[in-house]
């Protein structure tokens, strides 16, 4: 049997857990520099809901149910077609 070699890792991959702690001590020195505009946005809520963070779990989520393929996604710059034409990368998913 032949191995199969695994694709490389891309730098975001290798160091993911560098930028996550990257980006956790981002928003911490945010909020001790700026609490009035954090506090601010955390009153941003319904029904103790939180808007700002429901849209961006809302943004990571719903890529993923609607199975969106970004390595698709870039080659739709390359289309030249006029979005009312019926190009596909302007009816794709509707």
């Amino acid at each position: 049997m032949a191995s199969q070699q695994q694709p490389a890792m891309s730098v975001f991959e290798r160091w993911l857990s560098v930028w996550v702690a990257l980006c956790i001590l981002a928003g911490v020195m945010a909020g001790q520099l700026f609490p009035s505009f954090f506090k601010t946005v955390s009153g941003l809520e319904i029904a103790h809901v939180n808007l700002p963070v429901g849209v961006l779990i809302w943004v990571m989520v719903i890529p993923m149910l609607l199975k969106v393929d970004f390595s698709a996604v870039q080659c739709t710059k390359y289309d030249n077609m006029p979005a009312a034409s019926g190009s596909p990368s302007s009816s794709t998913g509707w």
